[in-house]
This record gives C-alpha cells, sequence and structure tokens, in this order.
C-alpha cells in the first residue's frame, strides 16, 4: 500500500509538472491589432520627429495598448532631400493582413489595403484604445489623417516649391501635407478624393492650429510591420 501511494503522488506530481510546463509553453498572447489610429498627435502638429519619431510614437501606443510585442510603422511617405531617397507609405508597413482593436480585418495585403476592397472607414478605423474618430458633420472633425501620400500608398510628389509632407516631418509651421479622410465623406469637390482613406487634400500648414483650421489633429495611421 505504502508504494501504491508513493506512486500515486508521484503520478499527481508529475500531471501538476506536466500541466505548468504546457502553460509556460503557451505564446505570450497580446492584442491581435494591427492597425490603428493615433488618439493624439505628439504634440508639434507635423513635426512628428520624422519617420522615426513617427514610428517610436506608434510603437509606444501600441505598447501601452498590449500589442508592443510587434514592430510599428507610421503610414507615411517622405520626399527625397538633402541626400536621402523618397519613402513611399506603402512599402514600410509590412505585408499584412491587418485587424483593428476590435478583431475586425481592415485589409489582407498591401495591394487590398490600395483597393476598393478595404474595409477603412469611420466605424472601422478606430485609434489604438478601440474608439472612434470623429469626423465630418461631427461637432469636432479630426478627420484628416497625416500621410503624404498618393491613392496608391506612393509618394504626393510636391509641385516645385511646395510641401506635401511637413518638410518630412520636422514642420510645425508653414508647408503643408497631405491627408485622407479616415471617414471618407468631407467637402472635396473631386468625390473620388474625398472619399479617399489616405489622399484627399492638403492642409494649410503644419502647425496645431494650421491642421486644425482643415479638420485635422495631426492624427496618423499605424500598422504592424510583422
Amino acid at each position: 500500500m505504502p508504494s501504491r501511494s508513493l506512486l500515486l503522488a508521484s503520478a499527481a506530481v508529475a500531471t501538476v509538472a506536466l500541466i505548468a510546463g504546457c502553460g509556460a509553453m503557451k505564446p505570450s498572447g497580446g492584442s491581435p491589432m494591427g492597425f490603428f489610429i493615433t488618439s493624439a498627435n505628439p504634440g508639434k502638429g507635423g513635426d512628428l520627429g520624422g519617420l522615426a519619431g513617427a514610428d517610436r510614437f506608434c510603437q509606444s501606443l501600441a505598447t501601452a495598448a498590449g500589442a508592443g510585442g510587434k514592430t510599428w510603422r507610421a503610414y507615411l511617405s517622405t520626399a527625397a532631400m538633402d541626400g536621402q531617397a523618397a519613402v513611399n507609405a506603402r512599402d514600410r508597413i509590412g505585408s499584412g493582413p491587418w485587424t483593428n482593436a476590435k478583431g475586425v480585418v481592415v485589409a489582407t495585403s498591401v495591394a487590398d489595403l490600395h483597393s476598393a476592397n478595404a474595409k477603412l472607414g469611420k466605424d472601422t478605423s478606430l485609434t489604438e484604445k478601440g474608439e472612434v474618430v470623429s469626423g465630418f458633420g461631427d461637432a469636432v472633425n479630426r478627420h484628416d489623417i497625416l500621410t503624404g501620400s498618393r491613392p496608391d500608398g506612393t509618394l504626393a510628389v510636391p509641385e516645385p516649391g511646395k510641401d506635401t509632407t511637413c518638410g518630412n516631418w520636422t514642420k510645425s509651421d508653414g508647408g503643408s501635407a497631405m491627408v485622407g479622410h479616415h471617414d471618407r465623406k468631407g467637402t472635396n469637390p473631386d468625390p473620388v478624393a474625398n472619399a479617399s482613406w489616405n489622399s484627399s487634400h492638403g492642409t494649410r500648414g503644419c502647425s496645431v492650429d494650421q491642421l486644425k483650421m482643415s479638420g485635422s489633429a495631426g492624427l496618423m495611421y499605424c500598422f504592424a510591420a510583422n
């Protein structure tokens, strides 16, 4: 009997150890979110600290929301400047698919994201907190999202002497940036541009106040690149 008790005790210990081991092998999990609109601007309007600063901001917000285990990139394009080649927003966000904070797939691939099939809109383009961003028709309109891009996700090439990226995201006054309508609504006379989530029109400047004048709070899109 003592030996039988010992065997049963040993089996129980082994079972507990196995369960604990299986628990340890489970993936750490975390939020499945792979896309969001920033809930705020870093504080300097179109000056995001360049692409690196914008990426850090995306990463910090994602981390606070429990999705910091991924590599986050801001959906922003930049112009060729100071010996640096132009950068296209579409080339820096990974391959997808991407889900919002509520688990809704907004796009399955880069091609899908830039097609009519993309599921981006006011109800799906949520912040990292899962909140809806106010848009056209609301008391406060914040639907102009910074992108510096054309509808296909490439740089909105500026005319000579003009600006589409707030000086490659380093200007907090003057300049201009191409923005998209996250709610796909507005007053742009071009119906196609009006409904574009990433390329509707330029802003009146790059300061916080100048951005507000055209319905922007200096928010941007963030995507998980892995």
